[in-house]
């Protein structure tokens, strides 16, 4: 593994193989998310010939596009064949999540939905996936944004501190809004946007909501995390935090998943362009003073 990678791609890998056959039991977020990405698909007034789904979850998206005509031919690819789609038909591969096998130019729709935030070179991957859109190509993603399971992250640290005397890496590091609005411009695209959403679930207790995340293959995979299995006392004192801090009066707990979705589009001509820098007919003072 690189020494400067964020996450061990070989655990990655493991957490999702091991999450695979029983997938469908957990997919409730994923399945809500693809239909919110879908629906801004759905927002636009273009047809896309050739879209490309990195990081696929079976036909999820493939079914939710199947309602709308927009969108032509589908590729799908995933880092493991355990999560690519069921059709024989399907045009599908196994291909690595930092690598875009397509040629430059050749896709009008990019979509990824809850893969990203797994990326260790997240620049390096938006410019691939620039590159290979077509001029006046769209990407469209959604990832998960720093305020992710804020809760336990809190519930965790303060379990370690209190049983270990330090605190180790236990929740992923995720982008803020800023930093990926930043990261698409460096990556060459058009007219971005970022827009945030919060999907607030609830967990009879914090062990309850351990088992959703590896059922889903979301649990921790940092390179810097502990190697070996936590401790029983620390487990058990972050649920009591978890609890004492956040349960509601039926005594569940809440688990937050901030979304980020992405829109923004390779360069072209058309595209509305900002004015040239000292055309204003209307100086800014006068603006804001005007009734």
């Amino acid at each position: 593994m690189d020494a400067s990678a964020i996450f061990d791609s070989a655990a990655l890998r493991a957490h999702r193989r091991r999450a695979a056959p029983g997938f469908s039991a957990h997919d409730f977020l994923m399945r809500e998310v693809t239909t919110r990405v879908v629906d801004r698909v759905g927002d636009t007034n273009r047809e896309f010939p050739l879209a490309v789904e990195y990081g696929c979850h079976g036909d999820l998206l493939a079914d939710a596009l199947g309602r709308d005509g927009r969108v032509g031919q589908l590729v799908q690819c995933a880092t493991l064949a355990d999560y690519l789609p069921s059709a024989a038909s399907a045009n599908s591969l196994v291909a690595d999540d930092e690598f875009v096998p397509f040629a430059a130019g050749s896709v009008d729709l990019a979509l990824s939905v809850l893969n990203l935030h797994w990326v260790n070179d997240l620049p390096g991957t938006l410019v691939q996936i620039q590159r290979a859109l077509k001029p006046d190509g769209l990407l469209l993603a959604a990832m998960l944004g720093g305020d992710t399971l804020h809760e336990l992250r809190y519930a965790l640290m303060q379990a370690e501190v209190a049983v270990e005397g330090g605190v180790t890496p236990r929740v992923s590091p995720l982008v803020d809004v800023a930093s990926l609005g930043g990261l698409l411009q460096r990556a060459g695209f058009a007219l971005p946007v970022v827009d945030v959403d919060t999907i607030t679930v609830t967990y009879p207790d914090a062990l309850a909501l351990m088992r959703e995340l590896r059922g889903m293959g979301e649990t921790n995979a940092t390179a810097s995390r502990r190697k070996t299995f936590s401790r029983r006392e620390t487990l058990l004192a972050a649920v009591e935090a978890y609890q004492d801090e956040f349960a509601d009066d039926a005594g569940r707990i809440p688990a937050t998943f901030q979304m980020l979705y992405i829109s923004a589009w390779r360069p072209h001509e058309s595209q509305q362009q900002p004015a040239a820098r000292g055309s204003a007919t209307v100086s800014l003072t006068d603006a804001l003073r005007s009734k």
